[in-house]
């Protein structure tokens, strides 16, 4: 096992390596900009070094400087977490030529899977079920035209190069698509660095479902279970929860398998997702593959019993994989809200801001992953995650109550959050029943209009709150699922603390 690791990232998923770290008695070794100096995930760590300032491309996305701070503490490995160099490929082959491990793919399999258009056509070949579109960028407006009217409308403008929302466009006529292929890709270049472009068929409402995966470098390979994903606003989740209300056992076996055929496809080791879209009849499409650590692993870990922090430190060391799939198991229900510093009334804008009070929720089957402390600046130049808020419990309607009870016991003071939202979405009827799609929050969104514009003016928060609760409470009763196939097989439950500081 590894003597000395960099934590090449911040924020939450640093700390959580951090954790990892001490459990397996590895040296945690930070890296900060400017204004992480001050950073949680500095405090913890036995060692810090300054990589420059807050702009990203100057501090956590600047690979040389990562891998002078690696040489000059002498370490064995670099765990890039998600976000930032973890999906880079020059990243790894800088590790490689530096002689450094990457807890992490290889360089090769982060190419292949990084270019969209190259996996799936890959993919096809494997017998990997694909979305209807194009497996090459597209080369003109004209071949986009042709290409689109082959496939029909409504179609699906992607970057090649990239994901998270960006360079993507929804064209339902031909008359749009000459100016929607030059913004997608004017996007697509400022995001990546790359304008390609390439089509697919548009799928109504669907469901965005995801499997992990674990590989080793002796040729096992493991699924753990799916995880639903469909909760998202501008393209990125805020809620997810493992396993999904809509899979059974047969699906959940056919979708891990062919989440295998991908990762054999690639020459896959270490942890990864494959994530799909999944269409009204059931049927489900690859969609891209994350090569690295997801935000949403907390809910695997408590359904699975597998710490996948510590399972990435054993593969990277060139370990086998300490279990087969047969001895996976699935026991409850897990769900993760990303607590995020932003404001849901004006369309989720950012706030960013000194946290001048916080109180974390705490108790059994209550686990948060949080990277800040009453008296942090959230800053501007970074995604505004702040915490994970995960809980579990013996089947998906425990696991709600819980995460409800939670967010009540959360307490964060100076900045604007979504934890009102969460706690609005969690009474939703349409979610109590399992009624998802990528669409729901913009749904959701419009029903709660619906029911403020009947309330009188100046009436007050407490009314709107009354007015939305009784709505919901119509149909609550008969949307929460009373039987679940998740029965309770003994489980410890899980919290989490900031433990303590030392400089």
């Amino acid at each position: 096992m590894f003597r000395k690791v960099l934590i090449a990232n911040r924020g939450e998923i640093a700390v959580r390596i951090i954790r990892a770290c001490r459990d397996l008695g590895i040296s945690p070794v930070a890296v900060y900009s400017d204004v992480d100096r001050p950073a949680l995930h500095v405090r913890l760590a036995d060692e810090a070094y300054l990589l420059g300032p807050a702009a990203s491309s100057e501090s956590y996305l600047a690979i040389e400087k990562v891998i002078d701070v690696a040489r000059r503490a002498k370490v064995d490995a670099i765990h890039p977490g998600y976000g930032f160099l973890s999906e880079n490929p020059s990243f790894a082959d800088a590790c490689a030529r530096a002689g450094i491990c990457l807890v992490g793919p290889s360089a090769e399999s982060m190419r292949l899977m990084g270019s969209k258009t190259g996996a799936r056509s890959v993919l096809m070949r494997s017998g990997v079920p694909v979305v209807p579109g194009t497996y090459k960028a597209l080369s003109s407006v004209a071949e986009a035209v042709e290409e689109a009217r082959r496939i029909g409308y409504p179609v699906m403008l992607k970057a090649a190069a990239g994901g998270g929302g960006k360079g993507m466009r929804l064209v339902a006529h031909e008359s749009r698509l000459a100016e929607d292929f030059e913004a997608a890709g004017s996007e697509a270049l400022r995001s990546f660095g790359d304008s390609s472009i390439y089509l697919e068929k548009y799928i109504a409402r669907p469901r965005h479902i995801e499997v992990q995966v674990l590989a080793d470098r002796h040729g096992n390979a493991v699924y753990l279970g799916e995880r639903e994903c469909s909760i998202q606003r501008r393209h990125q989740k805020v809620l997810e929860e493992c396993p999904s209300p809509l899979v059974n056992e047969t699906m959940r076996r056919e979708m891990g398998e062919a989440a295998l055929r991908v990762i054999r496809a690639a020459g896959y080791e270490n942890a990864g997702t494959v994530e799909f879209l999944v269409d009204a009849d059931r049927k489900f499409y690859f969609l891209e593959m994350n090569t690295r650590l997801q935000v949403e692993h907390p809910v695997t870990e408590l359904v699975t019993g597998m710490d996948l922090v510590r399972e990435q430190f054993h593969i990277a060391a060139g370990e086998p994989l300490s279990f087969h799939q047969e001895q996976v198991r699935m026991r409850g229900w897990a769900m993760e809200c990303r607590i995020y510093a932003e404001d849901p009334e004006r369309n989720f804008l950012p706030s960013p801001g000194v946290i001048r009070k916080l109180a974390e929720p705490q108790g059994p089957w209550v686990r948060v992953d949080s990277g800040v402390y009453a008296g942090w600046e959230v800053p501007v130049h970074y995604d505004p995650l702040i915490a994970k808020l995960i809980t579990y419990g013996t089947d998906r309607e425990q696991a709600i109550a819980r995460m409800k009870r939670a967010i009540e016991d959360y307490r964060i003071g100076g900045i604007r959050t979504n934890l009102q939202f969460f706690a609005q979405l969690l009474s939703d009827p349409e979610f109590l029943a399992g009624n998802l799609s990528t669409a729901f929050i913009e749904e959701f969104q419009q029903r709660r209009a619906a029911v403020k514009e009947t309330i009188p003016a100046g009436a007050g928060a407490h009314a709107v709150a009354a007015a939305l609760a009784y709505t919901d409470s119509k149909r609550v009763q008969a949307a929460v699922p009373r039987e679940s196939a998740w029965k309770f097989a003994g489980r410890a439950g899980a919290s989490s603390s900031h433990g303590n500081w030392k400089r």
